[in-house]
């Protein structure tokens, strides 16, 4: 069964698009990551500064890996003074397990 990170960042308005840069512009190593199946950045709306990073994982192994890995070590330097950080320390990581997954009806990707 699938697990899900979520990752959630407060970005104080003044810097929400420097932090949507950086996302823009990362390596995209986790991609290539064993076990790695689903990645999003949702940006909050309704005045809320709180952003989600999406990630899901084949399993809690997997997860691990790449958290220990020097490809996450890279992807979460800062970017150093050309894409300086831009979220508070203000965050919080909760995993979740898949319980059941579905998608568009007609043919398309299953995610489980």
């Amino acid at each position: 069964m699938s697990i899900v990170k979520v990752n959630a960042i407060s970005v104080p308005p003044d810097k929400q698009a420097r932090f949507e840069e950086r996302f823009r512009g990362r390596a995209g190593e986790v991609e290539k990551t064993p076990g790695f199946e689903w990645f999003e950045l949702l940006r909050p709306l309704e005045g809320n500064d709180q952003y989600l990073v999406y990630t899901r994982w084949r399993s809690e192994e997997d997860y691990r890996a790449w958290e220990s890995s020097q490809d996450f070590a890279r992807s979460h330097s800062g970017g150093g003074d050309e894409l300086a950080p831009a979220a508070s320390d203000s965050h919080h990581l909760w995993s979740y397990e898949v319980l059941e997954s579905t998608g568009p009806a007609g043919g398309g990707p299953s995610l489980t």
